[in-house]
Formats: C-alpha cells, sequence, structure tokens
C-alpha cells in the first residue's frame, strides 16, 4: 500500500469515527449503444468502476460486448480477480485479460499474460481496434500511456473516455 495523504489520513482516525462518502460523480458509465463494442483498461485500483460496470452489465443481462484488460505488478496486487473471472464464467458476452509486469521468473503459476497493455495485446484480444468504446482507468501516467497507444492504432479520440486515480 501506498502511504498518500488519503491513506495516512483513514488510518489516523479514531475506530468508530464518522465519515461522510459522497456517491459517484462524472460521467464515467457504460455507453448505450450495443453495435460498440466496449473494451475497459484498467491498471492497478483503477479496476473498481470497470467492477462496478460488469456486475451492472452482468446482473442486468446487457447486451454489451466486453473485453477488460487489467495490468498490474504482480498477482497479490490485483484485486477483485476471483469476482472478475466469476463475472466472465456467468456473462458470455464479457472476456477478461490479466497481465502482470513483474511475474518472478521462478513462479510457473502465472501462464497468462506479461507485461503491460500494449498495442500487439490489443492487436491479439479485439477483433477491430476501430469501432469499439475504449474506457481507461488507473493511474495518472497509466492512462496517458493508454491515450498514446490508443491514438497509434488509429482509435477516434471520441471513442476514449478517461479515469484517472491519482492519490488514492
Amino acid at each position: 500500500m501506498r502511504s498518500t495523504v488519503f491513506k495516512q489520513t483513514l488510518s489516523n482516525l479514531p475506530i468508530g469515527s464518522r465519515v461522510q462518502i459522497e456517491g459517484y460523480m462524472g460521467s464515467f458509465i457504460l455507453h448505450n449503444n450495443l453495435a460498440k463494442p466496449a473494451v475497459f483498461l484498467a491498471g492497478g485500483i483503477g479496476i473498481a468502476p470497470f467492477l462496478s460496470m460488469l456486475t451492472y452489465a452482468t446482473g442486468e443481462e446487457l447486451r454489451h460486448s466486453i473485453v477488460l484488460f487489467y495490468a498490474n505488478r504482480c498477482l497479490e496486487d490485483a484485486a477483485f480477480l476471483d469476482n472478475l473471472r466469476k463475472l466472465e464464467r456467468i456473462n458470455p458476452r464479457f472476456r477478461f485479460v490479466p497481465t502482470f509486469t513483474r511475474t518472478p521468473s521462478d513462479n510457473d503459476s502465472w501462464k497468462g499474460k506479461t507485461g503491460h497493455i500494449s498495442s500487439e495485446m490489443l492487436f491479439t484480444e479485439v477483433a477491430t481496434t476501430q469501432g469499439p468504446i475504449y474506457y481507461i482507468a488507473g493511474p495518472p501516467t497509466m492512462v496517458a500511456a493508454m491515450r498514446r497507444t490508443l491514438g497509434e492504432v488509429g482509435v477516434d479520440e471520441d471513442d476514449i473516455r478517461t479515469e484517472e486515480f491519482a492519490a488514492y
């Protein structure tokens, strides 16, 4: 866990303290056009809004085709893996693509993707890079890198939605 101001403030609160949490803000929500697939690009805790969208889409049996790329440093850092795998099993329109940037060389248990989300990974997992609506959530540097990658593969800026998770 990073030692951010937010986390320091929470950890210094006495047990039993009352806090007020406000609802969501902004417009980082799943689009309505079912003809356009959704591609989610999550880094670290940026998975939070996508888990919510996927849970809703699965529960409501929405017809969106969704691919989720989820990048983390290592397996231990990845939140909600079991939930995401369960959603993939029960939602035939959802595909989950986790990737890790720091897998130990002596760990044979991980057989999935490794490295950062790249244009090659997108080309492998998404039928066509033009057409889907892309959603990016994660640390600011990851969001910026994904925007550059999407631009390099010809994704229209109007088809990109972002949310940055800074200092969480």
